[in-house]
Order: C-alpha cells, then structure tokens, then sequence
C-alpha cells in the first residue's frame, strides 16, 4: 500500500511539474490591479536570460503557461504577462475583441503593459540584457510593439501574430531582433498587411526574419483551436513544432 501511494504520488507529481514552477506574481499599473505567472529555472542557464510571453487576446490562458513552463525546463526565467488586468479578464470573444482593439489601437498602453511585465521578468532574476518577448496572436502583435518601442529588449518573437500598424505612425529604427512565425494561409492577415510589415522592417533598419508555414492558417499553434483550416484558425501540428525549433534556435542566437 505504502508503496502504490508512493507511486501514485511520484506521477503525480511529474504530470504537475511544468505548472508547478509557475506562481502567480501580483502588481500594478496605477490603480489597476495585475496577476501574471513567473518561473524560475531549477538549472538555469549561463548570463540568466529570460523570455516574456504575451498570451492570445482571452489573456492569459494554459498554452501561454504551457510554453512558460517548457521554457522554463530549457534553462530561462519566464513571465506570462497580464495585459488587461484581474478586473478586465475577457468572458467571451465578443470582450476579448474590443479589449485587444483597444490596446492595437492605443499601443502605447500596450506597450507600457509590456514594460511592467518585463521588470517583474527582471525582479524574478532575469539579466535585463537577455531578454526575449514573445507572443500568440494579439500577444504576437504586442511582441512587435515591444520591438518597435525599442523596449530593452534582445529579440520579439510573433507566433500567428498582427503585423499592421497605423499608417500615420512614423517608422523608427527598430534595435531588437524580430522572428515572425506567419501561417502561409492566415486570413486575418492579408498581404497587403505583410507587405506593409515587411517594407517597414527594411525602412527601419531591423534585423528580422519571416518564417512561412505551408497549409497553416491563424492561431495553428492552439490545440484548442479545431483543425478546420475555413474556420480561418485551426490548430496545424506540423507547423506548431517547426515554429517552437525556429523560437529556440532564435532564443541561442540573441541570448
């Protein structure tokens, strides 16, 4: 008996291991209160380099905790941002919508939202010289808009993110590195968008990559997403691993 429970206990505890390094860290933009998840690394790596996730447009949720925690497994201090506030949690698209368009449309809230996530990445023990923000979908945009806020951070990763940005902005010198990990077939992002981002990576003088993934539209790596590509957003299996390798081999290059 002793022993089954033993057992019981020890796989337990292994199916729990990657969300039991997570702990939900509270703070403040002003008056709003915020709830995000950190992680430190039991075996970190050599400078303490750290990544920040920007999770989806329904906030924080189990992928951006998952990729948190494997994150984490690597080597790398990790912090899941909360961009609306523990008020502000979205209870349907319809809300997650408006809440995301408002911060597309003000990015400087959004960026500052981001600023206040990465200095709980730096207090948790993160080197403020290795940093590395990444993002899902709207989190993908805010990822660029840490990018080109010149936010101090190394490189911005978008997985399936927006790529536009109001034509009236000016386009300044973007001094972090960018990955952007694109579905081949994402409706939401015509090409008259990507054309746009890719001229303002070349006027900006960025060092950016673009990564096209075959049969993949929005949102492809969300699990929870279906795998009806006419949906506009399904889960592609394929397309999700080759984008963590092409995330990792980035976080090596600039960290």
């Amino acid at each position: 008996m002793k022993f089954m429970t033993l057992f019981l206990v020890t796989m337990l505890s292994g199916l729990m291991y990657g969300y039991a390094q997570l702990m939900p860290i509270d703070y403040k933009d002003g008056e709003q209160k915020l709830s995000g998840f950190g992680s430190k690394p039991q075996n970190e790596l050599k400078d303490k380099p750290g990544v920040l996730i920007l999770p989806a447009w329904m906030g924080i949720d189990e992928h951006s905790k998952e990729s948190a925690s494997e994150l984490a497994k690597l080597g790398y201090y990790t912090f899941v941002a909360d961009i609306y506030g523990v008020d502000n949690r979205p209870k349907s698209t319809a809300e997650a919508g408006k809440n995301a368009g408002f911060y597309k449309k003000n990015y400087a809230d959004y960026q500052k939202r981001i600023q206040l996530a990465l200095d709980q990445l730096v207090k948790l023990g993160a080197n403020p010289d290795k940093v590395v923000v990444m993002g899902y979908c709207f989190g993908g945009t805010g990822a660029l808009e840490a990018a080109r806020g010149n936010l101090r951070v190394q490189g911005a990763v978008s997985f399936h993110g927006g790529l536009g940005k109001d034509a009236t902005r000016a386009t300044n010198k973007i001094n972090p590195k960018v990955l952007v990990l694109h579905g081949a077939d994402d409706p939401y992002v015509p090409k008259t968008e990507v054309d746009a981002f890719q001229a303002e990576m070349k006027s900006s003088g960025a060092d950016w990559q673009m990564v096209f993934y075959a049969n993949a539209v929005h949102a492809f790596t969300h699990k929870d997403a279906g795998s009806d590509n006419s949906k506009g957003a399904a889960y592609n299996e394929l397309a999700d691993k080759r984008s963590w390798i092409a995330f990792k081999d980035f976080l090596k290059e600039v960290l």
